[in-house]
Parts: C-alpha cells; structure tokens; sequence
C-alpha cells in the first residue's frame, strides 16, 4: 500500500513538472493547490516557468518547501505586465485567500492619531485609530506607543475651550450644555464665540501637535492666560490651566525629545533587518516631523523564505503598509537592488494612492539604517534569550513525532456536555504557540440516546472539520488513549496524513499523601509510543499544550452553556399555542429571565417585561406560564 501511495506521488510529481515546464517566462503569480482545491501558496516570479519548475525538480529545498510540494496537487498562473504588478497581485490575493505556507503578517496594534476636519466652521480635535484620508482633513500622528495622548488630547480641548460633541450634537443645541458653565468649551453652538475667535483657538490648539518649536508657542498662549486669571484673582480657574500645563509639557518633553539631525518635517520609515541562525528580523523606525515616534518589529523563520531575502522582505512590508494604509509616509528608506526598488514602489504607489519614494543606500540616512538594523538584532537577542523557549517546545513535539520540520500550526479539541444534554466542541488554533482566535470555531453536536459518549461526539467534529481540509500541523485532542485513536481511525480512514496527540491528566501514587493539585501530571499521548510523554519534562511544550487545553473547555463551554440556555427556552416557547416563528425568535433573542421568574409575573409585570411583545402574544405567554407546572 506505502509503495503504491509512492508511487501515486511520484506520477503526480512528474506530471506537475510537465505542466511546469509548459509555463510562459513572463512575469507572474502562480497558486499553488491541494487535492482539495484549496489555495495553499501564492508566490509572484520574473520567469514563472523557471520559478514553478524549481519547486518539482529534484534540487535540494527547505524541510518547509518539502512539505508545501508533498501537499501540490494542482496549480494555476496569472500573467502581469511586470515584476511590480506581480508584487501587488501577490500582496492582493494572500490578502483575499490567506494560504497556509506563505508568511502573513499578524499585527493588531494601531497607532493612535488626532484628526481635525478644517472644512467646519467649527472644527473639533478627534481621536482615532484609524483615520479618514480628506483633503480638508489634517492629520496628526502617528503617536508614540505609550505617550499619554489620549488624556492630553482631552487636555488641549479643555484647555483652549474647544467643542467636543458630534455634528449632530452641534447642531441640535439650542443652549450651552454643562461644559460651558464649567468653563471647559466656548459654546460655538450657539455662538457665544465667533468664527475667527475659535480659529485661533484651534490654530493654537494643532500647534501643540505639530512640533517642539511650534508648541512651546501655544502653550505660552495657556501661560499668559492663567497669569491673566490670576492677576483676576480667579485662582480656581488659573488652577486648573497650571494642571493641564503640566500634563501638556510631559507628553511634548517625551514626544518630541527624540530629535533625528536632518530631517525637518520629514515624513519617513526606515526599515533595516537582521539575519540571525534560525529567524529574520525587520525593524521599521517612524519618523514624523524630524521626530522618532515609534518602532515596529517583526520576525519569520528562514525556513518560510521561497524567494530572496530582499524580495521576500518587500513583500512582508506591502502586507504590512496594507494593514496599516494610514501610516504610510511619503518616503521609505530601504536599501536593496535598483530593480526591487522601483518594483516596491509602484507597488506602494498602488498602495497608498499617492506618490511613495523609496531611498536606497543614501549616506545622508546611513546611520539611521545602522540604528535599525541594531534594534533587529537586539530584538532576536532579547527574544531567544527570553520568550524564544516557545520554539524549544515546538522542536521538542517536532521530535516526539519525528517530524521534518517545526510544527507551526495547531489545533486543539474539546468537548463539553452535562448529563448527555446540549453536546458542544470547540477548536482552538495556534500558531508558533500563540493562539489566534480569529480561528476558533464551534461545534453544536447531536445529542445521542446513550448520552455521555466522547468517542462518538469527538469523531463526529473531526468527520465535519476534515471536510474542510487546510489542516494544521499537528492535531490536539483533550482525552486520552480512546480518543486519539479514534482521531487517528478516522484520518487514515480517509487518507489524511497529519498528526494526532491528546492531553490527559493522570494521577501519581506514589505521590498520593500530597495536595490534590501535587497529585496530578499533564500527559502526552503519541499513538505508537508505549508510554505517554509527561508534559512537565519540558516547560515551554507544557505551556503551548496545556493554555491550549484550557482555552479550548473555556471556550467550549462557553457555547454549551448557550446551547443549554436555548435549549431551556425554546422547551416552552415552543409549546406556547397561536405564536408563529418569527415572535418566538423575538422571545428567545430578547428574553433575560429564567422560567421560574416568568412564572411569577402578573399580566402588567409580563407586559412590561416583554414589551417587544403584542397584546395579543402576552396574553399567550401568559396563559401557558399559569397554566403549566415546571
């Protein structure tokens, strides 16, 4: 049979290096597909016929490149116009298709901004996330990770008396609301100041924003007036301005103390990286107004490159200037080969829909780039030294199943049901041992006659999850000896080569006389190994497999308590006479109280519970609660 199987392998092999070979030498993204016709890797060529063929030819490749081929069952080609379409093509459909072996970028942190929309005639300071490109609108940030800018942003409106209430707010006001009398806004709404008063107001307020010079200006606007309230012997008020001095100073002392020589109002990302034994690391510094703002820092192992290391490196920055469009600048300092240049460009260009320039190998920048780049190494140094023991684990797993590369990959089952009612399962993903939830799924399984049967429910989830295919690298189940060979029949059963292992608890008798919590050890289950791998050997694998185990009945039971909670209601619901289906969802969706209290309300009490409710159907529910013993 194994031989049979090798041999199938190798007749598709060669008849995906004879479709290879056929390809045109034009630029291009080819997509690569499993025997379930799921998208599995997308890469971009200068010749897609020589790129392509390189992947079943019999040269030496990465134990990841391995793995991607012996899952090839098909692929398909898009021609472009040049190597810079090829980049934004391939940029566009990782985002659109997201494959399993190409590098994504997995970042949700966003810098925080203050946007002001110039075109009112009241503009207000707004802060954001995520801003909203106008020409009428200006733009202040990205802020400095950690800067207090949300409480000076609150600062500044306070200080100069600007409005901070919606449009619609603004103009539905016929009188001043409670921060006028506090002496916190100037009440535009009803004009109790004029346009070109509150001009200045606002003026005064972005310059605090803009830079260093310009704000020691405004804030000797604030200066004057609380010596002006204080002379008034209006000490409270004065009072209050000293405090949000103090606030406003620290927040431009840290911001704009970190000064870049030569780059007055500058608009750049340098970007440098590192290239350490095992992982890539990119180093992006933000400079905004000759000030250093902030840093990114992202890593890849070696093993994921398929293209060169500077190509590879664009591309991983285009998936990063996509997901954070906002923050692109007008110039990017990157130093690689003229050709790659003007392809990154373009490809920005598209991007950011305006012009980017990309510097390469200028020495005005030289030790900016040198600054990066040893911020890199720094961060791979720190991180191997400190949280890199997630990849201890990860090779320890890859050498209890003798596996050929690192598992990245994970996933995690779990069951939850009580006393045979409202069976659930949960998936948990992770990946390089942390967990993403954009990934989790849930299981509503069939409630069965014999009730408690883990073996037939766990085999149930994985007959519906195999389906899908885009499996990980590694199967988790929480159970023991029954329950992965249940897996594991079930996935030879239909030919699927991936990994199983569950996690059990066991208990210690020679340890008996100590605590409850002492009494116990996390177990690894490997089918054919004779006895189970005791997790606590190794800490870093323990804490991948078992927060996984956790998160899993967490989240399982989450959705069993639900289902039970459902369940519960739609028993009566369901037997109240005259109610169609569409009120019967109206009950369920906005009902809060369990049956019992329902019971104990009078006709004005339910009414006014269930206002969502007619006459009519009240009068219904009524009935049947008073009419019923539960």
């Amino acid at each position: 049979m194994q031989a049979v199987k090798k041999t199938i392998e190798k007749k598709t092999k060669q008849e995906l290096l004879g479709k290879a070979n056929t390809l045109p030498k034009n630029s291009g993204c080819y997509l690569m597909k499993n025997k379930f016709d799921e998208i599995i890797y997308i890469g971009k060529a200068k010749s897609l016929k020589s790129r392509v063929v390189s992947y079943f030819n019999n040269s030496d490749k990465s134990p990841k490149t391995q793995i991607l081929v012996s899952h090839i069952a098909d692929f398909q080609f898009i021609l472009t116009n040049s190597d810079a379409e090829s980049f934004v093509l391939e940029n566009n459909l990782i985002k659109k298709h997201k494959p399993k072996y190409n590098i994504r970028l997995k970042d949700d942190k966003s810098y925080p901004f203050i946007e002001v929309n110039m075109s009112h005639d009241f503009p207000r300071l707004i802060y954001k996330r995520r801003i909203t490109k106008s020409k009428s609108n200006l733009i202040f940030g990205p802020f400095p990770t950690g800067s207090n800018i949300y409480q000076v942003h609150k600062q500044i409106i306070k200080s100069f008396k600007l409005r901070d209430c919606s449009d619609r707010e603004f103009l539905s006001r016929k009188k001043p609301c409670l921060l006028y009398q506090m002496h916190q806004c100037s009440a535009p709404c009803v004009d109790y100041i004029s346009k070109a008063d509150y001009a200045l107001d606002i003026k005064s307020a972005i310059s605090l924003l803009k830079n260093k010079k310009q704000a020691t200006r405004s804030l000797k606007v604030l200066e004057d007036k609380m010596q002006q309230l204080a002379s008034e012997e209006k000490f409270e008020m004065a009072g209050v301005i000293r405090d949000q001095l103090f606030e406003i100073k620290d927040f431009i002392d840290s911001s704009y103390n970190q000064s870049v020589e030569l780059l007055d109002d500058e608009q750049l990302d340098v970007v440098s990286y590192y290239v350490g034994d095992e992982q890539i690391d990119i180093s992006i510094y933000l400079i905004r107004f000759g000030n250093l703002v902030g840093q990114k820092n992202f890593y890849f192992d070696k093993t994921d490159l398929t293209d060169d290391i500077e190509r590879e490196i664009i591309q991983y920055l285009l998936q990063y200037y996509e997901f954070k469009s906002e923050i692109i600048p007008k110039s990017i300092l990157y130093s690689c080969e003229k050709e790659n240049k003007e392809s990154f460009e373009k490809a920005l260009d598209e991007i950011a829909k305006t012009t980017v320039k990309i510097k390469s190998h200028v020495s005005k920048y030289k030790a900016l780039e040198q600054m990066a780049s040893e911020h890199a190494k720094e961060c791979q140094r720190v991180r191997i030294e400190t949280s890199g023991s997630v990849y201890l684990g990860l090779d320890k797993l890859k050498d209890l199943l003798k596996l050929k590369a690192r598992p990245r990959s994970l996933e995690c089952y779990d069951i939850a049901i009580w006393q045979g009612r409202s069976p659930t399962a949960s998936l948990i993903y992770s990946h390089d041992g942390q967990l993403d939830k954009s990934l989790y799924r849930h299981f509503y399984l069939e409630q069965r006659p014999e009730g408690n049967n883990d073996f037939a429910m766990m085999e149930e989830v994985f007959r519906r999850r195999l389906k899908h295919g885009n499996f990980p690298d590694v199967f988790i189940v929480d159970g023991g000896v029954g329950q992965v060979n249940t897996v594991a029949k079930v996935l030879e059963e239909l030919s699927i080569d991936v990994p199983i292992v569950g996690i059990a608890k066991s208990k210690n008798i020679k340890e008996s006389f100590k605590s409850k919590s002492e009494k116990t050890e996390e177990r690894l289950i490997i089918p054919g190994r004779a006895n189970p791998y005791i997790l606590k050997k190794n800490m870093s694998l323990f804490k991948i497999i078992v927060s996984m185990r956790d998160e899993a009945h967490r989240f399982s039971r989450k959705l069993h308590h639900k289902a039970e909670k459902d369940r519960v209601f739609t028993s009566w619901v369901d037997q109240v006479k005259g109610l169609n289906e569409k009120v019967r969802k109206e009950i369920l969706k906005n009902q809060t109280k369990e049956l019992s209290e329902l019971k104990e309300l009078s006709y004005i009490e339910l009414k006014s519970e269930m206002d969502f409710l007619s006459d009519k159907h009240v009068k219904l529910v009524h009935q049947f609660l008073h009419a019923n013993n539960f």
